[in-house]
């Protein structure tokens, strides 16, 4: 845990990790301005989906296509936070309508909420108090496979045993 939180390594399948090339990376979104040229070169449809973002461990946010694996929008790289975030006009400005955690790749805990607000803050977007959908990620200590919680039901879904409370998804964390 550094000074700014969690950081979250890529536990998806070492393939899509691979994959990833030298320069490939969500488009960077450091300011309002950034923003503001990221946006209007977006279609209707590409905007009606949610957007693959990460938070890049220099806490700026990095949105790519839904489509986008997590790993790819990072570069390979750390994050502070990923998932899936979506956007609407609302009177003269664009604000953040949905926004999850929502990533098997990197399996960001629900704490990671700081570091997507701090980012989006700096980018001066209005934004919801909170992740509008929370994901809560596991490892099951005996099989070793990743679970999502549903309704509080900490059990493995694959074999059974209980999982823990405390996020433990990587195990080098």
């Amino acid at each position: 845990m550094g000074a700014r939180g969690r950081s979250y390594r890529y536990v998806g399948p070492a393939e899509l990790k691979a994959a990833v090339q030298p320069g490939d990376g969500g488009c960077r979104i450091g300011s309002a301005a950034d923003f503001g040229s990221w946006i209007v070169e977006q279609s209707a449809a590409e905007l009606a989906e949610p957007i693959t973002f990460v938070v890049g461990m220099d806490g700026v946010l990095r949105l790519a296509p839904r489509q986008s694996e997590h790993v790819a929008c990072a570069g390979g790289d750390m994050v502070l936070s990923a998932g899936e975030i979506s956007f609407m006009r609302e009177a003269d400005q664009w604000t953040v309508s949905e926004v999850s955690n929502q990533s098997t790749g990197y399996c960001p805990d629900v704490s990671s909420w700081a570091e997507v607000a701090r980012a989006l803050d700096v980018v001066k977007l209005r934004r919801p108090s909170g992740f509008t959908h929370e994901v809560v990620f596991r490892r099951c200590p005996d099989c070793q496979e990743h679970n999502i919680v549903r309704e509080d039901d900490f059990v493995c879904v694959f074999c059974g045993s209980g999982l823990p409370a405390a996020w433990n998804v990587d195990p080098t964390a």
